[in-house]
């Protein structure tokens, strides 16, 4: 799940027939409604039609920013399953041919990166950089990326005015007083309004399983009898929901940093496991920034490193540095680091130039820049869908005194990220739109064994989500980064995980038994 970007108007912070019809239609929705089986049938007829046209690749627009030799193009998906003939929205993809010859090729494997709100565009970009991890694998696959409905080049929806959602500083999502409270509540509904007045007529339909009818539509326009699919983060949760509604056309997957599918926990309450997450996260930081005092000079005691974080957001929160970094653009920089090991040394760094008198790096890394507007636009975006899927895969609490109660509680021992991931996520609580009941995550016929990779100590998806994932999912296999808390373990260098990776997606093969990898190397400073 996605906590990177600041919340502009809530102020707070914060991824032919034969082939379509050769297989199974597709399990209606875990209540069996009408409406559930008007969609199965809808996702099918789509399936057919994208099969039979195929998709028209050609050279990317100059301004997506990918040169040859990957390739662009759109795959066409109805709005509402329910209405397969109704109104049609365009789905970007890109693609690069596999690496290796005719015979090694396997099919195409589709990526996402996460969410709800991230792109996968980049994914190609893993084989014309040359990244080693995945050289093997390119040399069996196209690699394929898209943009979820609502994202980035496909039918992209808005919240807010994209500069006005940068500005700074923003509020201290961390309240005083009940007028502060009411202050963020305000801004919160504000925020909802605002997706309702531009994007209201995409809202009911950004759900996560339309993501997931519209990866199988796409899956049919690429000719693929069956989908290999790499999903990270939120996307874990599209491929949870793409197993349970597709089980049988799915040929491999692999889910890397899980989303706990519990319908008990999407999304309330996995917002509020991940505040405990992130504080037991940004703890470790703290210690491993003590335990190298001797390069940052911030302090040699994880106290003393909270102390000059404490101290650090009063300063800001009086007089915000540059004028515009407050106490919420601070979280918006340096939850990075309990995100992220990659960002360990670079905050770290911004942070003790900061403590020797340059406040200059600090406002450099944490201030929005006003003239990146594409940058901005695109931040915009992403917190816009985030805010629209989660809000409308289930129903939301409406009631302030129990957000109140349960994120006051949460704050006493959890302030790193409390009450920032509860404004971020308050407008679901004044959602106009439809808010419906999440997919029931569970293993159907012809599943085969989907792989599930996860760090122990991750932040952002805690480690019962794939403890619970592997648990639904019959014949998967869970590796488990054991003492190792960064989120996304497939991109990072773990050849005990790594080579596992290659094994699967190279030959379906896996484990007899659940395997635990020692942790990844820890940054050096």
């Amino acid at each position: 799940m996605r906590r990177t970007a600041v919340l502009g108007s809530a102020g707070t912070l914060v991824a032919g027939t034969l082939i379509a019809g050769a297989i199974a239609a597709p399990a209606a929705n875990a209540e069996g409604s009408s409406r559930g089986w008007s969609e199965a049938r809808g996702v099918k007829i789509a399936a057919e039609r994208a099969a039979k046209k195929g998709i028209a690749w050609a050279d990317c627009p100059e301004d997506w920013g990918f040169a040859k030799p990957i390739q662009c193009g759109w795959v066409s998906v109805p709005l509402d399953y329910a209405r397969p003939y109704g109104k049609q929205i365009k789905i970007a993809v890109d693609r690069i041919d596999n690496t290796g010859t005719k015979e090694e090729r396997q099919g195409a494997l589709i990526y996402n990166p996460g969410g709800p709100g991230g792109s996968g565009m980049r994914f190609p970009v893993r084989v014309t950089s040359k990244n080693p991890l995945w050289a093997k694998t390119s040399k069996a696959y196209d690699f394929v990326g898209f943009d979820p409905r609502g994202v980035g080049h496909s039918t992209p929806i808005s919240c807010v005015d994209p500069q006005e959602f940068v500005k700074a500083p923003k509020p201290d999502p961390v309240p005083d007083s009940e007028a502060d409270k009411r202050a963020q509540r305000k801004l919160a509904a504000e925020y909802a309004d605002g997706c309702a007045e531009r994007s209201g007529w995409m809202l009911p339909h950004m759900t996560t399983p339309n993501t997931v009818r519209d990866l199988d539509v796409i899956r049919a326009a690429l000719g693929e009898k069956k989908l290999n699919f790499l999903g990270v983060s939120y996307g874990t949760y599209i491929g949870a929901v793409y197993a349970t509604l597709f089980p049988g056309h799915v040929r491999r997957m692999i889910v890397d940093s899980v989303v706990n599918p519990s319908r008990e926990k999407i999304w309330y309450q996995a917002n509020l496991d991940q505040d405990v997450a992130f504080q037991m996260r940004w703890d470790d930081w703290k210690a491993w920034v003590a335990k190298n005092d001797a390069t940052f000079h911030i302090g040699d005691t994880p106290e003393k490193v909270e102390a000059q974080w404490v101290k650090l957001r009063a300063t800001a929160k009086k007089s915000p540095l540059g004028g515009v970094v407050g106490p919420a653009e601070l979280i918006g920089f340096f939850q990075s680091a309990p995100y992220y090991d990659s960002a360990w040394v670079p905050v770290a760094q911004a942070w003790s130039k900061y403590v020797a008198g340059d406040t200059q790096a600090l406002v450099d890394a944490a201030a929005p820049d006003l003239s990146d507007t594409a940058g901005n636009i695109a931040s915009e975006n992403g917190n816009a869908v985030y805010t629209a899927v989660e809000c409308a895969d289930a129903k939301w609490p409406t009631s302030w005194k129990k957000w109140d109660r349960d994120n006051t509680r949460l704050h006493k021992d959890h302030p790193f990220m409390t009450w920032a991931n509860a404004w971020m996520n308050l407008p679901c609580a004044t959602w106009s739109a439809k808010q419906q009941t999440p997919v029931q995550v569970r293993t159907g016929k012809g599943l085969p064994p989907v792989l599930i990779v996860q760090a122990e100590r991750d932040a952002a998806t805690p480690y019962d989500g794939a403890v619970e994932l592997h648990k639904r999912l019959k014949g998967s296999r869970l590796i488990t980064e054991k003492g190792a808390g960064s989120h996304g373990v497939t991109g990072l260098v773990n050849p005990c995980i790594n080579e596992r990776v290659d094994a699967y997606l190279l030959s379906g093969k896996v484990d007899g038994r659940d395997v635990t990898c020692t942790p990844h190397a820890t940054p050096k400073p």
